[in-house]
């Protein structure tokens, strides 16, 4: 009867060995990289692909904030999903270079499953910060009425919500934009969906 039983239990060879390979964890600190071209270019594309994000974004806010003192807000509205279309090729093509990360938050979990060196998230996030303080700065000087005149892009709380709400909203909106970098760069992604076309 227990052969019977283990014979039922045993799983066949196929089924034991996995159809992905995980990539081995970065290591904690890599100063190898710092001797890599490929490194800096990441870095680079870090800082000019948050400068352009923040750039597009703010002036997208300032211009729908502005048509829809003039408008009835449906011009308005095309030129977000505009701006929202920009945003996804963009992080695509720089996925390549980067990962696409644009992001501190993104960088941070990645640093965190190990998927990053401290090296590299934390340059990574100093390049998106300055890229940030950039992109808003050229919109300042480019736009300097505008921004001045609609608060510079700046989320506000809508009437009838205070700011416990919007702190609530901004961690579901940052997991959601962590698990989905995680969900589209998983090795298992591949192998389960390898039968997808």
């Amino acid at each position: 009867m227990t052969k019977e039983v283990e014979a039922a239990t045993e799983r066949p060879a196929e089924f034991s060995t996995k159809d992905y390979t995980d990539p081995p964890p970065a290591p904690l600190v890599d100063f190898e990289e710092l001797t890599q071209w490929s490194f800096y270019r990441a870095i680079i594309a870090e800082f000019i692909a948050t400068l352009l994000f923040l750039y597009i974004t703010v002036l997208t806010v300032i211009g729908y904030k502005h048509q829809a003192d003039v408008t009835d807000g449906e011009e308005s509205f095309l030129h977000t999903c505009l701006t929202v279309e920009f945003i996804f090729n963009h992080t695509y093509i720089l996925f390549i270079n980067t990962g696409g990360h644009i992001n501190p938050a993104v960088t941070f979990g990645l640093f965190l499953a190990r998927k990053v060196s401290l090296i590299r998230a934390v340059l990574y996030m100093v390049a998106q910060c300055l890229g940030a303080i950039c992109g808003v700065g050229f919109v300042k000087a480019f736009q300097s009425a505008y921004y001045n005149r609609y608060g510079g892009g700046v989320n506000v709380m809508a009437p009838g919500h205070n700011k416990g709400v919007g702190l609530g909203a901004e961690i579901i909106g940052t997991f959601v934009l962590v698990y989905t970098v995680f969900s589209a760069t998983d090795p298992k992604r591949n192998a389960r969906d390898s039968h997808v076309p």
